[in-house]
């Protein structure tokens, strides 16, 4: 217990000493009236590697998180995407032109992590770097208890999955470009993000405005 205690402290020092300059961003409550009917965003729902530089707005991103994988039932602390057995292993990370943040979507916050531009970290395609919001699904399998070490990528996998759907069923119901990558550089995220051994990177996903 004493160990881990420490490794949270050492954690929270870290991020706190390389986000020096970016502030917690209070997110909104999610518009539950807004959108396109399910039915028309999976008809709409489809992959665009092309996206304007047009920023999204804090209403549009605190919508987007929350579908990505919000908390839709408080009372239970249940989220809007399923995990094996609950574990909620998945952690979004947020890369955005001032920084990289962390999802708190219990506090509805983010979190910094990075001051600075690293948007061309979250993937490895040319259009990663400039468009306006790139998110990382990060796996901790330290919450998956005794699940068989076999069974936790699949487990992680299949969390970041149901995360990537909700953002291209959002996307598709806001009119916005969406595309999940394995295209990731998973060795430069966790030395970047200053993940622990048991956190792995699992997908990115890039959204923004048509261009």
């Amino acid at each position: 217990m004493k160990k881990t205690f420490l490794i949270v402290i050492s954690a929270l020092l870290m991020f706190s000493i390389r986000a020096q300059e970016l502030q917690p961003i209070k997110l909104l409550p999610p518009q539950l009236d807004k959108g396109k009917s399910l039915m028309q965003s999976l008809q709409d729902r489809h992959s665009t590697r092309e996206f304007s530089d047009r920023e999204l707005s804090l209403q549009d991103l605190s919508n987007l998180l929350w579908a990505a994988d919000g908390v839709n039932r408080p009372d239970q602390k249940k989220r809007t995407a399923p995990s094996a057995m609950n574990v909620q292993d998945a952690d979004v990370y947020v890369f955005l032109k001032d920084g990289v943040y962390l999802y708190d979507a219990f506090g509805m916050k983010l979190i910094p992590v990075i001051n600075g531009d690293k948007r061309s970290l979250a993937g490895t395609q040319p259009f990663v770097a400039t468009a306006p919001v790139n998110l990382v699904v990060v796996s901790d399998y330290s919450k998956m208890g005794r699940t068989k070490d076999e069974d936790k990528a699949a487990y992680a996998a299949g969390s970041a999955a149901f995360i990537g759907e909700n953002v291209y069923l959002f996307c598709a119901a806001f009119d916005l470009n969406c595309v999940l990558r394995a295209s990731i550089d998973k060795d430069a995220i966790a030395r970047e993000l200053n993940l622990r051994p048991d956190q792995h990177a699992v997908y990115g996903i890039t959204i923004g405005f048509p261009k």
